[in-house]
């Protein structure tokens, strides 16, 4: 999906992201847009960012990094008071005697400027205090999250995050719910909440009003009737009908996908892909030895990066030749047919660029394979995100409450869904906390004022931030420090030289301190009166200043 550039929210959101320090929860109903928004901020944002997400297929498909993996989370609760060092938890005590972090991966945490958490549904309230404690321990500062920017992308009304007995036992002293909303730093400093409301895959509204209402808790008799007429618990489809089952574990969707392969005459084919590096096999986004057949069902699970986007991901499809190193498919929705390449799946780590002053992706391994999965049938966790044009909604009794609203919002229209069970009142069952959350929506006009404040203490910062010398002052220091320790040609003239510069730097950043101090008041000089003595002021500071570093100090 292409930004719409049209859609009122979009931008309001991109533009907070982009001109503001706002922390911001990013929220809609599936098919809303909140897969394009992370795209399209990873795209234009030119601050320093990472990506990260509470799970390795959920980070994998968000270009990204789980939260663990970045912030080398303890996997036992983290409990948001002090305590013992050798307490069965984590605590504010004890939390830096279990993150051991590297240098390099403390300069990452120093120089970020905006973090977006991807699937934060999934994200549990503790965890996310964990990292406001490192950030904050990490950048020496008490701001929340240590002064980055954070972005929470997610709908609520989708998987929630898994807690066990035994750990909620220790939370519930401390937390409302496992939620991230309920967290002790979203508590404290709320990020706006903007929605993004437009739908962009399903098109009937009876069957969207339906939808709502389970999310809302506000079904009716005649929701339930509709719901019924969908019920058939012996349904076939037939091989040309292209269903997709939704199951609730791992093993009934295998299952499904195998005896259905079995089902199907002719040769099978195994396609081994290639993995190079680190690269989790629980993380793998397909088979690494995928088997085929030709009148397979096949789902795309990546999108094309192709020109012409001849796939999407969720797009199904049909295998109509098989070779042994050539995979040819058929489109259920267009009948268009495509001669699969092999795709690349990156896993990443973020570093520091010092002479750029950014932060980097690095690969640190790759997953190599056709980019399709068998798809007869598929679990809730890896459709979500996800949408069909005919599902089969294979519920049992296990489905958990509040699950109801993803396995349904998973199809597009109401005559292309078939429920094998019935659905009971007993399992529509949204959180009322979630409902309460979901309610505190920002209004666009309250949007549109913060954004105009903001943008302009943002620009504030970024200004008085470009006259800061620091960073400069800290490596000549280091650098005046290591001198007499190397064994270097002319090192009394070369340790001479560095203290030259050194003190040439100090002087400098004296100048650049007192004019700092006289920014403010320009700066809001210039945004009551867009008075042009602001803007001379900084030219020609800017053009003291380099040619001072030039001549002095760069030399």
């Amino acid at each position: 999906m292409e930004p719409d550039i049209y859609n009122e929210n979009f931008k309001l959101a991109a533009d907070l992201v982009n001109f503001t320090s706002q922390n911001i929860f990013l929220t809609g109903k599936a098919g809303t847009g909140k897969t394009t928004f992370l795209k399209h901020i990873r795209n234009t944002s030119l601050k320093n960012m990472a990506v990260v997400a509470p799970t390795g297929v959920a980070a994998i498909n968000a270009g990204g990094v789980t939260m663990h993996s970045f912030f080398l989370l303890p996997f036992e609760p983290f409990l948001p008071v002090r305590g013992g060092w050798d307490a069965g938890y984590a605590n504010q005590s004890n939390l830096f005697s279990k993150v051991r972090l590297s240098k390099a991966k403390r300069e990452v945490m120093e120089q970020l400027e905006l973090l977006i958490i991807d699937e934060i549904s999934m994200v549990r309230c503790d965890k996310l205090d964990a990292t406001d404690a490192i950030l904050r321990y990490v950048r020496k500062s008490n701001l929340p999250f240590g002064g980055v920017q954070m972005v929470f992308i997610g709908d609520m009304f989708q998987l929630p995050p898994v807690t066990k007995d035994d750990e909620w036992a220790m939370l519930k002293n401390h937390y409302e719910s496992p939620f991230f909303f309920h967290s002790k730093v979203v508590r404290q400093f709320p990020p706006l909440h903007i929605e993004l409301k437009k739908i962009y895959r399903q098109k009937e509204q009876q069957f969207i009003d339906l939808l709502n209402n389970i999310r809302n808790n506000t079904m009716e008799q005649n929701d339930f009737e509709i719901l019924q007429s969908r019920y058939n618990p012996n349904f076939k489809p037939g091989k040309e009908e292209n269903y997709i089952t939704i199951s609730t574990h791992n093993y009934k969707a295998d299952a499904i996908n195998d005896i259905e392969l079995q089902k199907l005459p002719g040769k099978a084919y195994t396609y081994t892909g290639k993995v190079e590096g680190e690269f989790n096999e629980n993380n793998y986004p397909t088979d690494l030895h995928l088997t085929l057949k030709e009148n397979a069902q096949v789902m795309f699970i990546k999108n094309d990066s192709g020109e012409d986007r001849k796939y999407y991901n969720g797009k199904l499809a049909r295998i109509k030749e098989l070779s042994n190193d050539s995979i040819t498919v058929i489109t259920n929705e267009d009948n268009f047919e495509i001669e699969l390449e092999i795709e690349e799946w990156e896993n990443v780590k973020y570093n520091f660029n010092k002479e750029k002053n950014i932060l980097e992706e690095e690969m640190i391994g790759k997953f190599q394979q056709f980019p399709i999965r068998l798809a007869w049938a598929i679990t809730i966790h890896k459709s979500q995100g996800l949408t069909f044009d005919k599902v089969i909604i294979d519920a049992g009794q296990s489905f958990a409450a509040g699950q109801v609203y993803v396995a349904l919002s998973r199809c597009t229209t109401l005559d292309g869904m078939v429920l094998l069970s019935s659905i009971r009142s007993n399992v529509i069952n949204t959180d009322e906390r979630i409902l309460n959350f979901s309610g505190n929506v920002d209004k666009e006009q309250h949007l549109h004022s913060v954004l105009e404040l903001e943008k302009n203490n943002y620009l504030s910062e970024q200004l008085i931030k470009a006259f800061d010398y620091q960073k400069i002052i800290d490596a000549l220091t280091e650098y005046v420090t290591l001198v007499p320790e190397k064994n270097i040609p002319e090192k009394a003239e070369t340790y001479t030289l560095a203290k030259t510069i050194l003190n040439a730097a100090n002087a400098q950043a004296e100048i650049a301190r007192k004019f700092k101090e006289k920014l403010p008041a320009l700066i809001a000089d210039y945004q009551k009166f867009q008075s042009t003595a602001f803007e001379q002021k900084v030219r020609s500071g800017v053009q003291w200043f380099a040619q001072s570093l030039t001549d002095e100090i760069i030399q």
